[in-house]
């Protein structure tokens, strides 16, 4: 079976499980997954469902430089990341922090009912790496002083 033919027979499965085309697509494409060298955050975080979702991101003055994903899980687990990473990519922490299940919603457009802990998770993922994050300078500078 041939790439294409493999493609658009998952395509063809993902649309008539619910997910809309933006969202088979960041599946397919798998956009911002991958290990992000040099990051200076990592943060995993397992959801009730199994899926697990670590978060690399590379901050520079309280900006998201760049970012990666790496995901253990169904097709909402992977679009949901995906999008989310991209979302936050290039933001301010706090920015970063605003996107919520309707920002994230709008940009896939619509996942199956029951793939919503998906994008809970991965919004939970990213959420967690900047607090972790913001949380470890917070104490290097009390240390420091």
């Amino acid at each position: 079976m041939t790439d294409q033919k493999t493609n658009e027979d998952v395509y063809k499965m993902l649309s008539e499980s619910g997910y809309s085309d933006k969202a088979i697509e960041y599946f397919q494409s798998k956009e911002n997954l991958g290990i992000l060298e040099g990051a200076n955050q990592v943060t995993d975080i397992t959801g009730p469902c199994g899926d697990t979702m670590k978060v690399s991101l590379n901050i520079d003055a309280s900006k998201i430089k760049d970012a990666k994903i790496q995901i253990l899980g169904c097709p909402g687990a992977v679009a949901s990341g995906c999008a989310v990473i991209g979302m936050a990519k290039g933001k301010s922490l706090d920015e970063a922090k605003s996107i919520n299940l309707d920002t994230l919603y709008k940009e896939l457009e619509k996942l199956p009912d029951q793939k919503v802990h998906c994008a809970r998770l991965a919004i939970k993922a990213l959420h967690k790496a900047i607090d972790e994050y913001q949380n470890q300078n917070v104490e290097t500078a009390a240390n420091e002083t």
